[in-house]
């Protein structure tokens, strides 16, 4: 008779694999710093937004509370909402057209030799490094419907362009802003997207070239997927910054441009509260800039998550 084989041992639970600690603990410094720098203004600002905060409170009297009031007002105003569509609008256009030119420069940069890249590049920096004042001062310069630069080259070219004022219509007003904006926003995306091409492995290139792909085909096939999350960052910043834009809005209407018609949320926020001294419900457009903000980056954070998965 022989004897019977030994019971085999359960075989163990495969051992879960423990998560690193040492990414959060070097991150958390810089999350607990930038709650500490929010946490305030955030929080005063939804606080202020639920109380009637005007100049009597300025000067001493206790803010009245209103609740949802200043919300209410903000969602029914049709002003606002005509504020808020030429925002979008404005926003989505300008970064659009900042991240097409930026791609084109950095292409350029990517392809031209040392010394045509290098000019590119310090051209790029001192357009980037100027201050908004300074800039915005010469740009309205430029424009000026007396005697601008850009008004004199168009009337030598044979158009009618004689005292055109550039800032009197809203078109032409977000077409001058628009210029400014891209030219102000161009120089980070070029600079990004040209440091995402340097590291696009030749070999690749190469190989696609032999298998017959021409010039567009790499570019769409292969280079925009490896350089795809440098494109969504970017994206996403400028929709931020383009949505939050102020100095060259407020500067443009500065120099005899109609307000009303050409107000962005900044300066509609600005002119709100500091204006009119509603500092309630230019705080509760804050706040709904804010979700606004979220909203559209939502979308750009998920693909951000899901490239990095």
């Amino acid at each position: 008779m022989t004897a019977s084989a030994p019971p085999r041992a359960a075989s163990a639970p495969p051992a879960k694999r423990r998560q690193p600690i040492a990414p959060y603990l070097l991150i958390a410094p810089a999350i607990g710093i930038l709650l500490v720098a929010l946490a305030y203004p955030v929080g005063w600002q939804f606080v202020t937004s639920v109380h009637t905060y005007g100049l009597a409170q300025q000067f001493g009297q206790p803010p009245v509370f209103v609740g949802p009031a200043n919300y209410a007002r903000l969602f029914t105003d049709p002003a606002v909402w005509s504020v808020v569509l030429r925002s979008l609008v404005f926003c989505l256009v300008n970064a659009a057209i900042t991240v097409v030119v930026g791609v084109l420069l950095a292409l350029l940069m990517k392809v031209v030799p040392a010394a045509p890249r290098l000019i590119l590049q310090i051209a790029l920096l001192l357009a980037w490094a100027m201050p908004v004042i300074a800039a915005m001062t010469v740009w309205i310069w430029l424009f000026d419907w007396r005697r601008g630069v850009i008004n004199w080259l168009l009337t030598s070219a044979g158009f009618g362009f004689t005292h055109h004022n550039w800032l009197a219509e809203p078109l032409s007003f977000y077409l001058v802003a628009t210029i400014i904006v891209v030219w102000m926003s161009v120089p980070f995306v070029a600079f990004s997207v040209y440091a995402g091409l340097t590291q696009i492995s030749e070999e690749v290139i190469e190989a696609a070239q032999l298998d017959g792909a021409g010039g567009v085909g790499r570019f769409i096939w292969i280079t925009v997927p490896m350089i795809r999350p440098v494109l969504m960052i970017v994206m996403l910043l400028q929709i931020i910054w383009d949505l939050r834009v102020f100095a060259q809005i407020k500067m443009l209407q500065d120099a005899d441009a109609p307000i009303s018609s050409t107000d962005l949320l900044g300066t509609y926020i600005y002119r709100v509260g500091v204006g009119s001294s509603d500092f309630g419900m230019a705080s509760a457009l804050s706040v709904f800039v804010l979700a606004l903000t979220i909203v559209l980056s939502s979308f750009y954070v998920r693909q951000l998550i899901k490239e990095d998965s």
